[in-house]
């Protein structure tokens, strides 16, 4: 049975849906999240505003979902069968994410506001922060569950361990992942977690 789609329904084709986020990264990476619009979003995607108000009821949602999206979706979830193996993914995955030529101008930015704005912080930690610590959860706990980390290990302490050198070093220290940096990075977190 073939369902028309009712007349007057807002249709989200997915090449716009495409354009805008292009264009979201874009000016976040250029403009900033203080100065993002909806209208400079719009111009730069070639549609028309009401294109980004069928997706997102306002700027923050619609970069906050944006962000979320790209981020999430660059967390890694490796099941190598070894804690050392999948903290090199991970590490590696952590290093793409926060090297990436639009996000690497993004974040700093965001964290920024984020001091200016308790509560961009909340909604931030709710789309990004926490779903990206759940995917690194699930690889402690298969460490757990094989025997390479003690079952008191402090999660979320592990955690921060992780994601903590390569933010201090591409974003504070304004430096780069070297060749060599995330095996002896992996060496000594492997050393520090495990058993």
């Amino acid at each position: 049975m073939n369902r028309r789609t009712p007349t007057g329904a807002a249709v989200l084709q997915p090449e716009i849906t495409t354009a805008i986020t292009d264009a979201v990264l874009d000016e976040l990476a250029e403009r900033g999240y203080a100065r993002l619009s909806m209208e400079s979003v719009a111009k730069r995607a070639g549609v028309g505003k009401s294109a980004l108000y069928r997706r997102w009821p306002s700027k923050q949602e619609m970069a906050l979902a944006v962000i979320a999206e790209f981020s999430v979706g660059q967390a890694a979830m490796p099941d190598t069968g070894s804690l050392s193996d999948d903290i090199r993914q991970s590490l590696e995955a952590i290093a793409q994410w926060l090297s990436h030529p639009k996000f690497s101008r993004i974040l700093p930015d965001l964290v920024a506001e984020m001091g200016r704005n308790p509560g961009l912080s909340d909604v931030i930690e709710g789309m990004i922060g926490q779903p990206r610590r759940e995917r690194g959860v699930v690889i402690l706990e298969r460490a757990i569950e094989r025997g390479e980390l003690d079952p008191d290990t402090d999660l979320e302490l592990a955690l921060d361990l992780l994601a903590a050198p390569i933010y201090w070093r591409l974003l504070v220290r304004d430096g780069h992942v070297e060749a060599g940096y995330l095996d002896k990075l992996t060496a000594m977190l492997s050393r520090a977690l495990g058993r």
